[in-house]
């Protein structure tokens, strides 16, 4: 493994700062402190910083030489609403909210490249360090998009990192095309009568109804699509009545849907629709059907992705860059990704035993309350951050 010296050399000041982050998680859109800490120390590496983007986003513009060329990587800031239940030092000094998904180590993986490329300035361009909030289910990452992110800062590719738990740490994991699912939400009222549970016939029975709606909901996935697509329909909440011998006279059904695909993402939900609509009118009730695109698709483009792919194996040998496996889960650098070309990856986080308690916590994986951040990643990530971008700004490349 090829890590940068200077890196290595502050890693132990670099996973105290992950820890304090850590220790005081911010949810989205409330990224004040974070963002403070980021900016401040920036500002202390001389690099420039922009603030506001998105409402608490950060963007440092590290400028080198006279090329016009530039490159974006992103780290984001926010943590999750959840109740820690590690003991460590660093643990969540803030009840109810906690980093369960490893921002606090991106941010910290994007400052310590941050740091060395302000010291060894070996690229002609620009490189823009991107700390996005609210990518917990804020879509921070649209909302700096929307406040001039791209126009601002003009950049030809964009690139994002998350760890992955599961994976052995010292690995990358990066493929082209679509790597991470769209998120969307549907609520379905149900309308029909209420009546004695004891004398259906004068009633219409919006339960019965939901019933069959969400069974025949799976059969979109198993009649409708083709085989080789991949999609989601999972019903997680239905929601009627109130006494066992009333029946109600209105059911709510509520879900989410995931797709790798905005056209079969729009296949599933013409179906859906039609499938709620008709069953309510079989059954005698009425139907209001309400359906929510959150985060679309995160598709890796083809060049970005190899480029990538070649830099992370000058690093860690190309046996150690595995297929990236694609996942239903979501991310919101899918926006930025629909906007200009660029890759996402995800570093093995290894299998939980770097805790101080090893294993003994529970499970170390993305939004449980006893994961923590494999603090041995930071000069990992933040070597191929570095590297990363020297390549890409690399003099008459």
């Amino acid at each position: 493994m090829k890590l940068l010296d200077s890196i290595v050399a502050q890693a132990a000041h670099l996973a105290t700062l992950r820890r304090d982050i850590h220790a005081h998680p911010e949810l989205c859109f409330e990224e004040r402190r974070t963002a403070d800490l980021v900016a401040n120390k920036l500002t202390e590496w001389g690099i420039p910083v922009h603030r506001g983007l998105g409402g608490t986003g950060v963007v440092g513009i590290l400028q080198h030489g006279a090329s016009q060329r530039a490159i974006g990587l992103r780290a984001d800031m926010d943590a999750l609403p959840l109740q820690e239940s590690n003991t460590f030092a660093h643990a969540s000094r803030h009840a109810g909210k906690m980093h369960a998904c490893g921002h606090d180590g991106h941010t910290a993986m994007l400052l310590a490249a941050a740091q060395h490329l302000s010291q060894h300035r070996h690229f002609d361009g620009t490189v823009y360090l991107i700390f996005q909030p609210a990518e917990e289910g804020g879509a921070g990452a649209n909302e700096m998009i929307k406040d001039g992110l791209f126009e601002k800062f003009p950049m030809e590719a964009v690139f994002g990192m998350h760890n992955w738990p599961g994976m052995q740490a010292g690995t990358f994991a990066l493929s082209p095309g679509p790597v991470m699912a769209s998120s969307n939400e549907f609520k379905i009222t149900i309308r029909g009568k209420g009546g004695h549970a004891a004398m259906p016939h004068n009633a219409t029975d919006p339960v019965l109804v939901a019933c069959q709606m969400v069974q025949a909901f799976q059969t979109i996935i198993s009649r409708n699509l083709k085989p080789i697509d991949a999609g989601v329909i999972s019903v997680t909440m239905i929601h009627a009545g109130h006494a066992n011998n009333v029946i109600a006279d209105s059911c709510e059904l509520q879900g989410t849907v995931r797709t790798f695909t905005l056209a079969v993402l729009d296949q599933i939900e013409a179906r859906m629709r039609e499938v709620a609509q008709h069953t309510c009118a079989a059954f005698g009730a009425r139907c209001e059907f309400e359906f929510e695109r959150n985060y679309p698709p995160t598709i890796n483009a083809e060049p970005e992705a190899a480029f990538a792919r070649r830099v992370m194996a000058g690093i860690v040998g190309e046996h150690n860059v595995l297929p990236q496996e694609p996942t239903m889960g979501a991310e919101d650098f899918s926006f930025m990704l629909q906007a200009k070309p660029g890759a996402y990856c995800f570093i093995g986080n290894g299998d939980g035993v770097h805790r101080e308690m090893g294993h003994g916590g529970g499970p170390c994986t993305l939004h449980n309350p006893s994961y923590d951040f494999n603090d041995e990643l930071i000069p990992l990530g933040a070597t191929y951050w570095v590297q990363l971008a020297q390549t890409w700004l690399a003099p008459g490349r």
